[in-house]
């Protein structure tokens, strides 16, 4: 996220490089890109941060050279984002626990809190469309780095299959191939769901029938096939594997409900969709996305607890 002062850098930068206004004008759209490659708003900034390291490492002469400064702004931060893709495979397998992406709360909230000031900048606004709901995030985590990237640039930003291959370093029909690939991966996992309004009385019932520790209510609400997963890092206490069944799951929360020390449940919106959170002590410890059937009934949920992952949010 922009601070006052790197706005006011940018500003003054302008004045010698007129060029840099529409160079950092950017910045949305690699940001929106990296978070749905990567998962985490973190390391999306890293990857942005990089990105522009790049192209101001070159000479003007260089950089008078791109025919399309954006178009090469996206190529290197895709190739950056593979890049971590790949490694990322390998240091989750020493995660503590379950690994889900890091959960946004909408863009007003997170920007004037970040930012230090009302509305914060533009340009660091995540769009929070279907592709970024946790939901769609956690079936990301299942395709392969090439996977992932040829979808989200063709499917989600719209990309041609050619401009696609020179990212990846891949022949177009490779690109067409993995990108069809990942779609039936979302295709097999998708399931038809109650529009928002409808999600936010769902998560209303369970917030008030967990407040109210009504076993009852709570199976009522949750699929019998229900999934439950935790995500501490090893920072925070959380169940280091996924909890299977609405009776499981039902049980567990109540029993949280009753060691818990005092808190507060509150309705929010966690990347697009009802939600809620946690907050004891003054701050946010927890932050629950959900998943709805069109039966109006929880087939998941997503507790993400680690710390280093709540960075966006602040209380309103």
């Amino acid at each position: 996220m922009t601070t006052p002062g790197e706005q006011a850098q940018r500003q003054a930068d302008e004045q010698h490089d007129p060029g840099l206004s529409a160079i950092m004008s950017e910045r949305r759209h690699l940001l929106n890109l990296a978070y749905r490659l990567l998962g985490s708003l973190a390391d999306a900034e890293d990857v942005v941060q990089e990105t522009y390291t790049r192209w101001y490492v070159m000479s003007q002469a260089q950089r008078a050279a791109v025919e399309s400064p954006g178009a090469w702004l996206t190529t290197v931060a895709s190739r950056i984002c593979l890049n971590l893709l790949g490694s990322a495979r390998s240091r989750r397998e020493t995660y503590v626990g379950e690994w889900v992406p890091e959960p946004l709360p909408d863009p007003a909230e997170w920007i004037a809190g970040a930012a230090g000031g009302a509305g914060g900048d533009p340009a660091d606004r995540i769009t929070l469309d279907e592709s970024v709901t946790m939901a769609f995030l956690v079936v990301f985590e299942s395709m392969t780095p090439a996977q992932r990237v040829a979808f989200v640039l063709h499917d989600i930003f719209r990309y041609p299959f050619a401009e696609v291959a020179e990212i990846i370093g891949r022949r177009p029909a490779a690109c067409r191939q993995l990108a069809s690939s990942a779609r039936r991966r979302i295709a097999a996992r998708a399931q038809a769901s109650p529009d928002a309004a409808r999600q936010a009385s769902v998560v209303r019932r369970f917030r008030a029938a967990w407040e109210a520790q009504d076993i009852e209510a709570l199976l009522g609400l949750l699929d019998p096939g229900a999934t439950a997963i935790s995500d501490g890092g090893g920072r925070a206490i959380a169940h280091l594997l996924p909890i299977e069944g609405a009776e499981q799951i039902a049980h567990l929360y109540l029993t949280i409900a009753r060691l818990a020390p005092r808190r507060t449940i509150l309705e929010r919106t966690v990347n697009g969709l009802p939600g809620l959170v946690i907050e004891s002590g003054g701050r946010i410890e927890t932050v629950f996305a959900f998943e709805v059937a069109e039966d109006d009934r929880i087939t998941r949920i997503w507790a993400v607890r680690n710390p280093d992952k709540l960075q966006p949010w602040r209380l309103s």
